[in-house]
């Protein structure tokens, strides 16, 4: 939010101090994120962990949902939820809407849009915020010919997310695809929310590269 009210100052001293500030997390967040095979061994976790996280929807399990006794809100009728997913965290997300990262217009991005419905109320607004506020990327396009180090601290914000999602895409082939099938209600073609991850996760990989500003710039 500092970011984006530096873009509405048109104040591009303070946007560096700023996405510098994102960069350094960024970079704790990855470091973060190496660590998880010290704690998580990935037969456990397919095994002994995935099963109990599956949704129903797109996914085996209860063709016509599930009811949940008791709840008013959904009046005794069936319901189809997606399993646990990466996507339902807000912190990949809010980097998408604050760096100006966009993915191209197909079921994917349907489906990570559906996902905010999973998130808490006011992370998915905080999200929708972020999109609506004023565009960072769109500065730093018109400011990096005559302030290259504007340009270079946002291009290392969007290489950290490009670099934590080929980590993820990873962790996946690890800790699911590669592991042995042994039951069609944990099928290891396809992520616990219900979607073919690995062209998935590939592909927002790959669109997320495609918004670094010096690959075309310094060339």
């Amino acid at each position: 939010m500092p970011a984006q009210e530096a873009v509405k100052k048109k104040d591009a001293q303070a946007l560096e101090n700023e996405l510098k500030t994102i960069e350094h997390s960024l970079d704790l967040i990855y470091k973060s994120l190496l660590r998880m095979p010290e704690y998580c061994d990935p037969y456990i976790y397919f095994n002994r962990v995935r099963p109990y996280i599956h949704g129903w929807k797109d996914h085996p399990g209860p063709p016509g949902g599930l009811i949940y006794d008791g709840v008013k809100e959904y009046q005794n009728k069936p319901q189809s939820f997606r399993g646990q997913t990466g996507a339902q965290s807000s912190i990949i997300p809010s980097m998408d809407a604050a760096l100006g990262i966009v993915h191209k217009e197909d079921f994917m991005k349907h489906y990570l849009l559906e996902m905010r419905d999973y998130m808490p109320p006011g992370h998915k607004a905080f999200i929708e915020a972020l999109e609506q506020g004023p565009s960072i990327r769109k500065f730093v396009t018109e400011q990096m010919d005559h302030i290259q180090s504007l340009r270079q601290v946002y291009d290392k914000c969007v290489d950290w997310v490009e670099k934590f999602r080929t980590q993820h895409i990873e962790y996946a082939k690890n800790y699911i695809y590669k592991q042995n099938e042994t039951s069609a209600s944990n099928p290891h073609a396809v992520g616990t929310g219900g979607t073919p991850f690995v062209p998935y996760l590939q592909k927002h990989r790959d669109e997320t590269a495609e918004h670094i500003l010096g690959k075309d710039h310094d060339s």
